[in-house]
This record gives structure tokens, sequence and C-alpha cells, in this order.
């Protein structure tokens, strides 16, 4: 193929900056907009060599170049991983051909498929290399940046998003007083979150075992409780169905519900008791986490009892919230009803399914509107540890049949895989972490889950939900403890 001076150009300061460089690696894509996937990639690609160039397809190379060439390679040129990025106008095969790199990289997903790279770097002696870099669950950098933020706010809004998808900040202060509208029914697990502040006193000298004086202690209402009264405190009806024992716990939760205006229906179960997860902190910092529950399920006695009650009031709902932590509340046989009887209905369904050091399978779920799993959570339920996220989110949300799927990322932020009713079409975007030194990231996910659900129940689009509920998840991760969200909490971030 003739080279286009654009080439020619790339090829001869390549040749310029990688003398002396003993392994330069090539990628290419379109990289509309980068998120976490990309970035996972590009770092394992940096990592195989000690050049990396990156080949941006121009805007008439490939389908789904959505963003202008020249705003896509400044987006990659800001990557410290990257040394060169360029504008890529012949197929990626040929530059090959040309450049001869040691290494060419692509993503996992791409492995079981035709590669045209792949004859091309046999005849120089290249590898190809495939892979979508590591998978971090871990999230203890986000506690690490408390003590380093001095910022007054520390919530720092994406202007770039509102811009790309066309909506405003006075527009989400709309949605959010449209909130009280609605009439929602969350279905879960209650549990209770204690927080015991301690005083350190040092090392035991007996053993290697930190030493604690418990100072005092609170009690918030967690797990599904803590949605239905965040989707309460922001104005909706709202009724709670979940399970108890005969404890005082269960007494506690009974109270602060009503405190919290949500109507429950709260079942006890004699086998079990009210879970209680109990939380010691020292200096900001959880150093020990207690949970007292079990998490068989349900016996067909409750779960009968629930559904007659569920169907009661079914007709009267507008949006039905599963947050489901994988204790025993909601087995499949009750789930398989309450979806039936909401599809017969037509109302609208949401589902999230925790499963931090218990297991559970979010695709179980399946027709809803919106999952919000984490990316742990996502690789469980549809077995994959390699592909990258992108692929990952489509793989779960077209085996759950969802409409739209927000993949949680911690510190990362939020990978948002969206249906556009417009071109009939699922589209890939991200918002970063908008908190930069969040307190507690224990309840991140559960507003997020509700007011995303809350904001598509009043008609709104995915993109314009998903930023509500990531202004609600830095809300909310900005204090201790689960304190239901109000109207107020959005208003003065929002005319910031």
């Amino acid at each position: 193929m003739e080279l286009t001076p654009d080439t020619l150009s790339v090829l001869t300061t390549l040749k310029e900056k990688t003398l002396g460089k003993h392994k330069i690696v090539f990628v290419s894509g379109n990289f509309n907009i980068v998120h976490p996937g990309h970035l996972r990639l590009l770092r394992f690609a940096a990592e195989c060599g000690d050049f990396l160039v990156v080949g941006i397809y121009a805007d008439n190379l490939k389908h789904g170049a959505l963003v202008p060439e020249q705003l896509r390679q400044e987006n990659i040129e800001s990557i410290s991983w990257v040394d060169f990025a360029f504008i890529l106008h012949i197929p990626p095969e040929d530059f090959i051909q040309h450049l001869k790199p040691q290494i060419v990289v692509k993503g996992k997903e791409h492995e079981p498929h035709f590669n045209a790279e792949l004859e091309v770097v046999k005849q120089y002696g290249g590898k190809l290399l495939f892979g979508s870099g590591d998978i971090i669950f871990s999230s203890v950098d986000l506690l690490r940046r408390e003590f380093h933020e001095l910022n007054q706010s520390t919530i720092i809004k994406d202007f770039d998003f509102l811009q790309r998808h066309h909506f405003t900040l006075p527009d989400l202060a709309t949605t959010v007083a449209d909130f009280k509208k609605l009439r929602v029914c969350v279905l879960g697990e209650t549990i209770v979150d204690e927080y015991i502040t301690c005083d350190p006193l040092g090392m035991s000298q007996e053993d290697p075992t930190i030493v604690v004086t418990p100072l005092w202690a609170e009690k918030f209402v967690g797990g599904a409780g803590i949605v239905s009264s965040h989707a309460a405190g922001l104005g909706a009806n709202v009724t709670f169905f979940s399970v108890v024992g005969k404890d005082e716990t269960a007494r506690f939760v009974q109270q602060q519900l009503g405190l919290n205006r949500v109507q429950a229906y709260l079942y006890e179960d004699d086998s079990r008791p009210t879970i209680l997860k109990q939380r010691f902190r020292t200096q900001g910092k959880t150093l020990l986490r207690v949970n007292h529950l079990r998490s068989h399920a349900i016996d067909k006695e409750i779960q009968a009892k629930f559904f007659r009650d569920f169907q009661t009031l079914v007709d009267k709902v507008d949006l039905v919230i599963f947050s489901d932590f994988n204790y025993g509340c909601l087995p499949q046989p009750l789930v398989e009803n309450i979806v039936a009887e909401c599809l017969q209905r037509q109302v609208m369904m949401v589902a999230d399914s925790q499963c931090s050091s218990q297991v559970g399978d979010v695709s179980r779920f399946k027709g809803m509107v919106l999952l919000t799993p984490t990316e742990r959570e996502a690789r469980l339920s549809v077995r994959d540890f390699e592909s990258g996220l992108v692929i990952l989110a489509e793989s779960l949300r077209s085996q759950a049949q969802s409409r739209h799927l927000l993949l949680t990322l911690a510190s990362e932020g939020v990978l948002i895989q969206g249906y556009v009713s417009e071109t009939h079409q699922h589209l890939t975007d991200r918002l970063a972490a908008f908190n930069t030194a969040p307190k507690d990231v224990a309840g991140a996910g559960d507003t997020l889950l509700v007011c995303t659900a809350m904001s598509l129940a009043l008609g709104k689009n995915i993109w314009q939900s998903a930023y509500l509920g990531s202004l609600a998840a830095a809300c909310q991760v900005g204090r201790v403890g689960n304190i239901p969200l109000n109207p107020e909490d959005f208003y003065r971030e929002i005319s910031q």
C-alpha cells in the first residue's frame, strides 16, 4: 500500500524518537472515551516494552468513531504511559508492516477471533500479545487519600460529560425535585451497621495483636433498609419488604424505618438473627468487621406471605428495587414470581446483588432495566476473569437481559453500558469517582443504585441518571455511616 504523507511523517518521527529503544510496543483503537479498561490495557502494553506507540483510528478509517480524532488523540497523549500517539490513516496491519514493532498488544477479547496483525508480525519475528491489564478489586487507595486531601469541597464534577450528553446541572435539580412523585418498592435484606469508634492503645506484648479501647458506638440501618430510606429521604413514597429475627436489633430497625417514613413489611424468622455488622474503627479506618448472621434461604411459608403481600400493592408501584445481599432473603423461586408479576403489569425493575464475603450471581435477576454490579460481581456472574471491561459489561448485560448496566469500579468510578432508544444501540461511557477523599465507601453502591433507578423511572436517559447516581454516591461516601440522602445534599452540590 502506498503510504500517505501523514503516515510517512509519523514513521520518520518515530525513527528518530525510538533510536536506542530495544522494545517498541504498538496499540491501536478508536479510544472514543478513555475508560479504566483502556487505561489497564495501555499500562499492560507499556510494561511489555520501553516505548509505547498508540495509533488512533482516523475518523474515516473505522466504524464506531464517535468523538473527533483530534480530541481522541489529545486524550491518549495525556496518559503518562504513552510515549507517542498519532492519527492512524491506514489499516493497523499495514502500519505495523512498516514500523515493525517488537510487540503488538490487543485486548484479550480479540484473542479468539481473526487478527490481521498476526501474519504481519510473524513475517519479521515480532509478537502479538493479548491482555487487558491487572484486575484490581481493592479500594484501599480510597481510604488512604482521605489524609492527603486538603480541598474544602472534595467532590469534583465531570462537566465534559454534561456537554457530551446534552444536559445541565439545573436539569438534575429538576429531576431531584420530581422524586416525590414516585412510588417505590424495595425488596432485600435488612442489615444493621454498627460503628464502634476506638482509641488505639498499641500492640500487645504477649502476641502480635492491636489493642484498642471502645469509646462510643452508633448504629445505622443498612442493606436494603438504607436503600428504602434513601428513596424516602428524597421524597418518594416507599414500601420495604424484608426479613428480621426476633431480637432487639429488629426493634431498632422497625423504629428507624418509621422515623425515615418507610412503610415496612418485616417478616420474623425464628431461625436467624437480624443481620448485624460491627465495624471497629480508629483514626478513620476500619480495623475489623464482625458479622452476626445466618445466610440460609427463608422457608416457603415466609416466601408465600412475602409474595401475597407484594401482590396486593404492585399495581400502586412505579419502581421495584431488588437490593440483594445474598443472605437468603430473596430465594430464586420468590424472585421469579415477583419478576413475572412486575412484567405482567409493566412495572419497572432494577437490581443489585452484592457479594463481598458471600457469593452471589446478579444475572439471576432477568429482565431488569438496570443492573449495578461491581467488577468482581460481574466477573463471577459470567465466569470471565480476562476480558476487558466493555466486553465484560456487555456479556453480563446480555446474559441478564437488562437494558442498562453500570459497572462500578471503586476509585476508578463507573463504566456505563447504556441503551440508546433513538439508535437502538448500546453505547459505552464512563464517569470518574466524583469524591476525591471519601470517608466511608460502604454505602456508595446503594446510593448509586437508588438515585439512578429513580431518575430512570421518571423517564430520564441513562446518561443523566448515571450522573445523578454518581453524584449521590459522592455525597454518601463523604460521611461515615448510612445516613439517608435528602434533596438538600444534591442542591448544595448542584449549585456549586
